[in-house]
C-alpha cells in the first residue's frame, strides 16, 4: 500500500474499527498525520492543533484495526497511555506480523 492509497482508505474508514488494517496501511498513516502536524504546526499553532484534532478519530480507527491483524483488541492501544513502558508496548504490538486464522477477520 502507498501513502496516497493509506490516506485514502484510513479517510474513507474515517470511524471504522472494525476489520483489519495491514502494517503499511498502519505506518504510512501515521507518517501523514505526524508530517502533517508539524508542517501545519509550524506555519501556524491553529492549523496544527486542527489538524491533530481532524486526525485524531482516523487515528485510532486504524490503530485499532491494526490491532486486530495482531489478533488483540482495539482497545489495547490504552496500554499507550501508561507512562514510558506502555508506549514501547504498544509500538511493538503494531510491528508484528498478522496472525493466521484471526478473530476480527471480516
Amino acid at each position: 500500500m502507498t501513502l496516497s492509497e493509506s490516506i485514502d482508505t484510513c479517510f474513507r474508514k474515517y470511524a471504522t474499527f472494525k476489520g483489519r488494517a495491514s502494517r503499511s496501511e498502519f505506518w504510512w498513516w501515521a507518517l501523514f498525520a505526524l508530517l502533517g502536524q508539524i508542517v501545519l504546526g509550524l506555519i501556524h499553532e491553529k492549523l496544527g492543533l486542527g489538524f491533530a484534532v481532524a486526525t485524531l478519530l482516523p487515528y485510532l480507527a486504524v490503530t485499532a484495526r491494526r490491532l486486530h491483524d495482531t489478533n488483540r483488541g482495539g482497545w489495547h492501544q490504552l496500554i499507550g497511555l501508561v507512562p514510558f513502558v506502555g508506549f514501547i508496548v504498544l509500538i511493538y504490538w503494531l510491528t508484528q506480523a498478522p496472525v493466521e486464522p484471526n478473530r476480527f477477520d471480516a
